[in-house]
Protein backbone atom coordinates (compact mmCIF):
# COMPACT_ATOMS: atom_id res chain seq x y z
CA UNK A 1 0.00 0.00 0.00
CA UNK A 2 1.50 3.36 -0.98
CA UNK A 3 1.57 6.37 1.33
CA UNK A 4 -1.38 8.31 -0.19
CA UNK A 5 -3.54 5.17 -0.18
CA UNK A 6 -2.58 4.47 3.44
CA UNK A 7 -3.42 8.07 4.41
CA UNK A 8 -6.88 7.69 2.88
CA UNK A 9 -7.43 4.34 4.61
CA UNK A 10 -6.32 5.70 8.00
CA UNK A 11 -8.64 8.70 7.64
CA UNK A 12 -11.52 6.41 6.67
CA UNK A 13 -10.85 4.14 9.65
CA UNK A 14 -9.88 6.58 12.39
CA UNK A 15 -11.10 10.13 11.69
CA UNK A 16 -14.01 11.20 13.89
CA UNK A 17 -15.87 14.50 14.12
CA UNK A 18 -17.51 15.84 17.26
CA UNK A 19 -16.43 17.52 20.47
CA UNK A 20 -13.31 15.92 21.95
CA UNK A 21 -10.87 16.66 24.75
CA UNK A 22 -7.33 15.68 23.72
CA UNK A 23 -4.62 14.36 26.05
CA UNK A 24 -3.08 17.84 25.88
CA UNK A 25 -6.26 19.19 27.46
CA UNK A 26 -7.22 21.05 24.30
CA UNK A 27 -10.69 20.72 22.80
CA UNK A 28 -11.04 19.68 19.18
CA UNK A 29 -13.83 19.26 16.64
CA UNK A 30 -12.04 16.21 15.23
CA UNK A 31 -10.15 13.23 16.60
CA UNK A 32 -7.89 10.56 15.19
CA UNK A 33 -8.70 7.38 17.12
CA UNK A 34 -5.40 5.52 16.95
CA UNK A 35 -7.00 2.28 18.08
CA UNK A 36 -9.21 2.27 14.99
CA UNK A 37 -6.14 1.88 12.78
CA UNK A 38 -3.57 0.20 15.03
CA UNK A 39 -5.93 -2.72 15.67
CA UNK A 40 -6.33 -3.44 11.95
CA UNK A 41 -3.45 -5.68 10.81
CA UNK A 42 -3.42 -4.41 7.22
CA UNK A 43 -3.16 -0.76 8.35
CA UNK A 44 -0.75 -1.43 11.22
CA UNK A 45 1.48 -3.48 8.91
CA UNK A 46 1.49 -0.77 6.24
CA UNK A 47 2.35 1.89 8.82
CA UNK A 48 5.17 -0.30 10.17
CA UNK A 49 6.65 -0.76 6.68
CA UNK A 50 6.71 2.99 6.04
CA UNK A 51 8.09 3.80 9.50
CA UNK A 52 10.83 1.19 8.99
CA UNK A 53 11.95 3.16 5.92
CA UNK A 54 12.19 6.33 8.05
CA UNK A 55 14.48 4.86 10.71
CA UNK A 56 17.99 6.26 10.89
CA UNK A 57 20.44 3.52 9.93
CA UNK A 58 22.08 3.53 13.33
CA UNK A 59 18.84 2.72 15.18
CA UNK A 60 19.51 -0.15 17.58
CA UNK A 61 16.16 -0.15 19.35
CA UNK A 62 12.59 1.05 18.82
CA UNK A 63 10.61 2.60 21.68
CA UNK A 64 6.93 3.25 22.18
CA UNK A 65 5.13 4.88 25.08
CA UNK A 66 2.31 2.97 26.70
CA UNK A 67 -0.43 2.39 25.68
CA UNK A 68 -1.12 3.79 22.24
CA UNK A 69 2.35 3.52 20.72
CA UNK A 70 3.06 -0.03 21.92
CA UNK A 71 1.43 -1.80 18.94
CA UNK A 72 3.27 0.59 16.62
CA UNK A 73 6.65 -0.13 18.25
CA UNK A 74 5.94 -3.87 18.21
CA UNK A 75 4.93 -3.80 14.53
CA UNK A 76 8.04 -1.81 13.54
CA UNK A 77 10.14 -4.22 15.61
CA UNK A 78 8.67 -7.19 13.74
CA UNK A 79 9.23 -5.43 10.41
CA UNK A 80 12.87 -4.53 11.13
CA UNK A 81 13.86 -7.33 13.53
CA UNK A 82 15.09 -4.62 15.93
CA UNK A 83 14.16 -5.04 19.60
CA UNK A 84 11.77 -2.59 21.22
CA UNK A 85 11.12 -1.14 24.65
CA UNK A 86 7.99 0.23 26.27
CA UNK A 87 8.15 3.54 28.12
CA UNK A 88 5.64 3.56 30.97
CA UNK A 89 3.56 6.62 31.75
CA UNK A 90 4.18 6.01 35.41
CA UNK A 91 6.16 3.51 37.40
CA UNK A 92 4.15 0.94 39.32
CA UNK A 93 4.67 0.26 43.03
CA UNK A 94 4.92 -3.47 42.42
CA UNK A 95 6.89 -5.92 40.32
CA UNK A 96 10.11 -4.48 38.95
CA UNK A 97 8.94 -0.85 39.32
CA UNK A 98 10.86 0.04 36.14
CA UNK A 99 9.96 3.09 34.03
CA UNK A 100 11.03 1.24 30.85
CA UNK A 101 10.19 -2.37 30.04
CA UNK A 102 12.46 -4.46 27.87
CA UNK A 103 16.22 -4.37 27.52
CA UNK A 104 17.76 -0.92 27.15
CA UNK A 105 21.52 -0.56 27.37
CA UNK A 106 23.28 2.75 28.10
CA UNK A 107 24.22 4.39 24.81
CA UNK A 108 21.62 2.50 22.75
CA UNK A 109 20.54 4.55 19.76
CA UNK A 110 16.74 4.62 19.97
CA UNK A 111 14.00 5.79 17.65
CA UNK A 112 10.81 6.61 19.53
CA UNK A 113 7.55 5.98 17.69
CA UNK A 114 4.51 8.01 18.75
CA UNK A 115 0.94 7.71 17.56
CA UNK A 116 -0.73 11.13 17.42
CA UNK A 117 1.22 14.36 17.96
CA UNK A 118 -0.63 17.45 19.16
CA UNK A 119 1.53 19.41 21.63
CA UNK A 120 3.89 16.40 22.07
CA UNK A 121 3.92 16.64 25.86
CA UNK A 122 3.66 12.88 26.42
CA UNK A 123 6.10 12.17 23.62
CA UNK A 124 8.74 14.51 25.06
CA UNK A 125 8.21 12.98 28.50
CA UNK A 126 8.83 9.50 27.04
CA UNK A 127 11.94 10.69 25.16
CA UNK A 128 13.31 12.26 28.34
CA UNK A 129 12.68 9.01 30.26
CA UNK A 130 14.70 7.17 27.63
CA UNK A 131 17.51 9.73 27.95
CA UNK A 132 17.44 9.42 31.74
CA UNK A 133 17.89 5.66 31.31
CA UNK A 134 21.02 6.28 29.23
CA UNK A 135 19.60 5.98 25.71
CA UNK A 136 20.51 8.24 22.82
CA UNK A 137 17.15 9.22 21.28
CA UNK A 138 18.17 9.81 17.67
CA UNK A 139 14.71 10.42 16.20
CA UNK A 140 11.06 10.66 17.10
CA UNK A 141 8.61 9.53 14.44
CA UNK A 142 4.98 10.61 14.82
CA UNK A 143 2.40 8.69 12.84
CA UNK A 144 -0.07 11.59 12.59
CA UNK A 145 0.96 15.17 13.38
CA UNK A 146 -2.06 17.37 14.05
CA UNK A 147 0.12 20.42 13.23
CA UNK A 148 -0.68 22.14 16.53
CA UNK A 149 2.82 22.91 17.76
CA UNK A 150 4.08 19.42 18.59
CA UNK A 151 6.85 19.40 15.99
CA UNK A 152 8.21 22.70 17.27
CA UNK A 153 8.00 21.51 20.90
CA UNK A 154 9.88 18.31 20.09
CA UNK A 155 12.64 20.20 18.30
CA UNK A 156 12.85 22.80 21.09
CA UNK A 157 13.30 19.90 23.54
CA UNK A 158 16.36 18.90 21.50
CA UNK A 159 15.07 15.92 19.54
CA UNK A 160 15.07 15.15 15.82
CA UNK A 161 11.51 14.69 14.58
CA UNK A 162 9.81 13.42 11.46
CA UNK A 163 6.09 12.74 10.98
CA UNK A 164 4.79 9.95 8.77
CA UNK A 165 1.68 12.03 8.08
CA UNK A 166 0.55 15.54 8.90
CA UNK A 167 -3.17 16.24 9.14
CA UNK A 168 -3.15 17.81 5.67
CA UNK A 169 -1.92 14.47 4.22
CA UNK A 170 -5.15 12.95 5.54
CA UNK A 171 -7.27 15.70 4.00
CA UNK A 172 -8.03 17.45 7.28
Amino acid sequence: MNKPELAARIKQAAYLEGDFVLSSGRRSKYYFDKYLFTTKPELLGAVARLVAEMLPGETARIAGAELGAVPLAAAVSLQTRLPFVIVKKQTKDYGTSKPIEGVLEPGDKVTLVEDIITTAGQCIKAANALKAAGADVIRIIGIIDRQEGGAENIRQAGFDYEPLFVKADLGV
